[in-house]
């Protein structure tokens, strides 16, 4: 009697995608554009984006953490890409200061639609602090250690410079740049390009004790855009 081999067909299941945080924040920034509002929650914007709500809980608690971390990444981005020059280390401060805040300003561009949701979205200037408030730490720690650096160079104590004072100043330097670029209307924004250039050279002479050709100049720029 013949006997009949049974074979066992084996069915490939394909394996899902492992969520990343990056797909997180990627599919939150779409959601907003598209929807031109912020998701009302967790489960909604989860099952409509192929993930569970336990995967968006695994790298953020919340829409606020996430919106946070959004800023966070776009500082990590800048230094990142800040530091694949092989220049940059030899650069002065100011030089690393204009490299980032250049870099930064490009990243934002490049996510121009999404950033001025976010920013136009809260009118309410302490809901907007609230959501900078980690970037505001990055940039005051990166400022901070530029500081540090000069002082260490300086063997006069007088001439020290505040590291509270100079980090402060930077983020106050950030906010008027992001206002700046809000309302630029200018080609490749390159009015947002000369005031970088002219805040960052300022606020650097100031610190140098070289202050009043500087401040004057930039005085004279904002003056001139405010009126035009």
């Amino acid at each position: 009697m013949a006997t009949v081999k049974k074979t066992t067909a084996k069915k490939a299941i394909k394996k899902k995608k492992e969520i990343t945080r990056q797909d997180v924040i990627t599919a939150y920034m779409e959601y907003v554009l598209e929807h031109e509002k912020t998701p009302k929650s967790v489960y909604k914007f989860a099952k409509e984006n192929n993930m569970t709500e336990q995967e968006f809980y695994n790298f953020f608690g919340s829409f606020d953490g996430l919106r946070k971390d959004i800023w966070n990444t776009f500082f990590t981005m800048t230094m990142d890409v800040a530091h694949k020059n092989e220049d940059y280390a030899h650069f002065s401060n100011r030089e690393k200061m204009l490299t980032f805040f250049y870099t930064f300003f490009e990243l934002l561009t490049l996510n121009r639609s999404y950033v001025l949701f976010a920013l136009q979205e809260n009118q309410h200037m302490m809901n907007k602090m609230n959501e900078l408030k980690g970037l505001r730490k990055h940039v005051k720690n990166f400022a901070k250690d530029l500081i540090m650096q000069r002082n260490e160079s300086k063997t006069n104590i007088l001439l020290e410079r505040s590291e509270t004072v100079y980090s402060e100043g930077a983020w106050v330097q950030m906010i008027f740049l992001l206002k700046f670029w809000m309302d630029d209307d200018s080609a490749g924004f390159e009015k947002t390009d000369m005031a970088i250039e002219k805040s960052v050279n300022t606020i650097f002479d100031v610190f140098d004790n070289t202050p009043l050709d500087s401040v004057f100049d930039f005085g004279k720029f904002l003056w001139k855009e405010r009126m035009s």
